[in-house]
């Protein structure tokens, strides 16, 4: 007796090819059940199509919760959590304005929050590190005025980051010499 192949599972492919069936108001009627399905279908669309006064604050939110966690109510710090947010809104929209403005912030709150608890780890501070060159290296694809006042709260997360140890102030000195210059 053969033995029966199991299905594979289903890929963009299928799903494609049950879309194409759709005519315009079954389309539509299955993006209002995904839209209320889940809240971070919610921050897609709006994200997507700039609805609301500002697109990045949930991203923020969630950057905030995950890299400057309250450490009295026990909540936990999670640096994949963080990149999740900025990743998503890469693919989501991607402006280079909005993808350095969370970036940033990131840098904000990563290199905060270790000044203020004094947090050691060095796989957060090295993840830091790491998206402080991120957004030097997105800064050159936006105007010179966001990309001043960007590089002075950048500047900021810099001398801040001289209390963390671990090399990252010196790290941040080197890359701004490496991508900006001076």
């Amino acid at each position: 007796m053969t033995r029966r192949q199991p299905r594979s599972q289903p890929t963009w492919t299928d799903v494609k090819a049950k879309l194409a069936s759709l005519d315009r108001i079954g389309l539509v009627g299955l993006i209002q059940d995904l839209y209320a399905t889940h809240k971070d279908n919610q921050t897609f669309l709006h994200t997507r199509f700039a609805l609301g006064e500002d697109v990045l604050r949930p991203y923020k939110e969630t950057l905030d919760r995950w890299l400057w966690p309250d450490v009295l109510r026990n909540q936990d710090v999670s640096v994949a959590k963080a990149k999740q947010a900025v990743s998503s809104y890469r693919k989501v929209v991607g402006h280079p304005a909005g993808l350095a403005e969370l970036m940033v912030f990131y840098c904000e709150s990563a290199a905060g929050f270790s000044n203020d608890v004094g947090n050691q780890d060095e796989g957060y501070l090295y993840a830091l590190v790491h998206m402080f060159e991120q957004a030097l290296k997105v800064f050159p694809q936006l105007p010179a005025g966001d990309r001043d006042t960007l590089m002075v709260r950048l500047d900021r997360v810099r001398t801040i980051s001289h209390n963390l140890g671990y090399g990252v102030g010196d790290a941040m000195d080197s890359l701004i010499s490496d991508y900006v210059g001076g």
